[in-house]
């Protein structure tokens, strides 16, 4: 739910919770191509974890599915990938993040640190 910067998490249909996220630097409509700084929309699963990364936990989200791929090559430009849900960066960067006041990543979805320990239990 981008405009209310609100995730939701599902398990087989069903919502189990709702997280408050900042977003890409262009959040606006469905993601296009690589470097758009748009999130996907749309139902996507996480497909992988990264306890090493920069971010304090991520879970890679399965964008480009079949049609973004699709809907790219009509466009002729790559349709990114490496989305993640994360939680804030790691080291002195988290100082200067203005999360949640404002969207401030490439084009994932960012929660709290806690938030992102808990999206991490429950996928």
């Amino acid at each position: 739910f981008k405009r209310e910067r609100r995730l939701g998490l599902r398990r087989e249909g069903r919502l189990l919770k709702r997280y408050g996220v900042a977003l890409g630097f262009a959040p606006e409509r469905h993601k296009e191509r690589e470097g758009d700084g748009r999130p996907p929309e749309g139902t996507y699963a996480i497909d992988a974890r990264n306890s090493r990364s920069s971010f304090h936990l991520s879970l890679r989200v399965s964008y480009p599915g079949v049609d973004d791929r699709a809907h790219a090559a009509g466009l002729g430009v790559p349709p990114g990938g490496d989305i993640h849900i994360h939680g804030l960066p790691n080291g002195w960067r988290k100082f200067t993040t203005p999360h949640p006041h404002r969207d401030w990543t490439t084009g994932c979805i960012a929660v709290t640190y806690a938030e992102i320990r808990e999206l991490w239990s429950l996928v």
